[in-house]
């Protein structure tokens, strides 16, 4: 599971780390609110953690934008104990849970799962186009009625692509947001998992749904 922390408290934002990364998730932490919505809404994430109180975009901008934009992803939202309103506001933008501080890990690690249920099989939960299915949760994936065994980078590349249909993802970005490093111009590392997920999803299919753009990157159809 991927969680997000956006917390400008160092110590806080470290703490959570630690803590979740014992229990297997993977973590990225922001420190800034401008950061974090980029973060947020150029990667692929299964829980958000946000705090309201931050430099650049407060937590309650981000949260408001997000829904706007019809992403769907899970937020938890970190208040000050003593902020009724907050919380209120909150839930009513669309957050799924929230957290006073202070906290114990144990019960945020808790409610990551309870939202993590909550959402698995929901329609938020399982992204489509012309006959593919994604279902980000339980990580299934069909062509039609054909199952596809992916790996787990194969996924996070079809899972990349599959948010932002009709959106051209460079070699960079692709490498960045799925092997979490920087692209080496020199390596063919992206190109080598686009046509092996290419075969998985396209194969014998009439309608090719990745699609390359000589030069630039690569990208999954747009819906029409």
């Amino acid at each position: 599971m991927k969680v997000l922390v956006i917390e400008d408290e160092k110590k806080i934002a470290s703490f959570v780390r630690k803590g979740l990364e014992a229990q297997g998730f993977v973590v990225d932490v922001s420190h800034h609110g401008d950061e974090g919505y980029t973060l947020v809404t150029t990667r692929a994430y299964d829980v958000l953690v946000l705090d309201i109180m931050l430099p650049g975009r407060d937590g309650l901008s981000i949260l408001r934008n997000l829904r706007e934009r019809k992403m769907s992803v899970p937020v938890i939202l970190l208040t000050a104990r003593s902020e009724l309103n907050e919380r209120l506001e909150g839930l009513k933008l669309g957050a799924d849970d929230y957290l006073a501080k202070p906290f114990y890990l144990e019960e945020l690690i808790a409610r990551i799962h309870a939202v993590v249920r909550r959402a698995a099989g929901t329609p938020q939960s399982i992204l489509e186009l012309e006959d593919l299915t994604v279902n980000l949760l339980t990580r299934e994936v069909k062509r039609g009625t054909r199952k596809i065994e992916l790996t787990a980078r194969e996924f996070a590349l079809l899972e990349q692509f599959v948010r932002s249909p009709g959106r051209v993802f460079t070699r960079a970005q692709i490498c960045e947001q799925v092997w979490d490093y920087h692209f080496d111009p020199g390596s063919n590392l992206v190109d080598v998992y686009v046509q092996r997920l290419r075969k998985k999803i396209d194969g014998e299919a009439p309608v090719k749904l990745i699609e390359t753009l000589r030069g630039v990157g690569y990208r999954l159809k747009a819906r029409e």
